[in-house]
């Protein structure tokens, strides 16, 4: 399953796969010292193949605890070297974008241009491609906005434009060979919530982390009240749009901003109304189109969506927020 493998210093897994892999019922959770510890192995290659599958499938079946999920964090960001950035104005901002569009245009590039337009360094990491879905990465290129190539090119990058993608292959490799097994397993792992929460920056930047479900909103905000370690720098938490951590177009969503262990809304959920005017977004959803669209809105040609302005003015004031 993993080429880099260290055979030579296997990881004994099966305690932990005894507890973890008796079914959505008679599953427990691992201390943090263990998940800590077995995730380590995991990034680290020094788990086998069948191990490795078993304790993958058993956590999708399972579910991370906040305690593990914080515990496997902790070992995600010892993995790789952070981004670091000089004090300025606003705190840097991470944006996420692993899932692309495949109903509505991807959106994330222009909330990132738009926020580095008011002077705020934005950093969005993900994937290059996605079989059936269009991907951020795939619309920064058609905006001539070259992928980061190493974490030196991700700081040049946000200092001369103050926007920068680079994909978790270059950020984190470790996290990206674990993400990668989405396509010879057929599901999605722990790994793929943890990119997704992931804190890039040293000093601690502000996140934006989506959700699709009520339930995973209840989870990743339990993680963020109770492990100040997982919630450094702060998270905008909201529902996303296709996965993605960009506004709805079409409703304004809840934000919350998730902080020193406490839950603050700063934008109310607001019903759709009949009577909200139509958002004119581009007919298709491909790379190119796409940016075209971004390129006419960020010349004013086309106006900025209501949802995501809004999300704009959110992001540039808590980024101001001192840490």
């Amino acid at each position: 399953m993993t080429d880099s493998a260290d055979t030579a210093n296997p990881f004994p897994c099966a305690r932990f796969i005894k507890e973890i892999g008796r079914g959505p019922n008679g599953a427990r959770a691992l201390t943090a010292d263990d998940t800590r510890a077995l995730y380590t192995a995991m990034l680290d290659g020094r788990v086998g193949e069948l191990e490795l599958g078993a304790i993958l499938l058993a956590y999708r079946v399972k579910g991370e605890t906040a305690d593990e999920l914080a515990a496997m964090l902790a070992g995600a960001h010892a993995s790789f070297e952070p981004v670091h950035l000089p004090p300025g104005d606003f705190r840097p901002v991470s944006i996420p974008s692993y899932n692309g569009a495949r109903k509505q245009p991807n959106l994330v590039p222009l909330l990132a241009l738009l926020l580095a337009r008011e002077g705020v360094p934005v950093l969005v990491h993900g994937v290059t491609e996605d079989p059936g879905r269009v991907t951020s990465a795939e619309i920064f290129a058609h905006l001539r906005i070259p992928h980061a190539g190493s974490h030196d090119d991700i700081e040049d990058g946000l200092a001369e434009r103050r926007v920068a993608f680079a994909s978790i292959d270059v950020l984190a490799p470790k996290l990206a060979r674990l993400l990668a097994l989405r396509r010879r397993m057929g599901v999605r792992n722990s790994t793929h919530t943890l990119v997704k929460i992931l804190q890039p920056f040293a000093p601690a930047g502000l996140r934006l982390v989506n959700y699709t479900h009520p339930p995973y909103r209840d989870s990743l905000t339990q993680l963020f009240s109770t492990h100040p370690d997982a919630a450094l720098g702060g998270a905008l938490l909201a529902r996303g749009t296709e996965g993605e951590a960009v506004a709805d177009t079409r409703r304004q969503v809840q934000i919350d901003w998730l902080h020193d262990g406490i839950c603050e809304t700063r934008v109310p959920h607001e019903r759709s109304s009949r009577d909200a005017p139509e958002v004119d977004l581009p007919e298709a959803r491909d790379a190119a189109t796409t940016a075209a669209w971004i390129g006419a809105v960020l010349r004013g040609e086309a106006p900025v969506p209501g949802a995501i302005e809004r999300q704009v003015e959110v992001i540039v004031d808590v980024a101001r927020t001192p840490a």
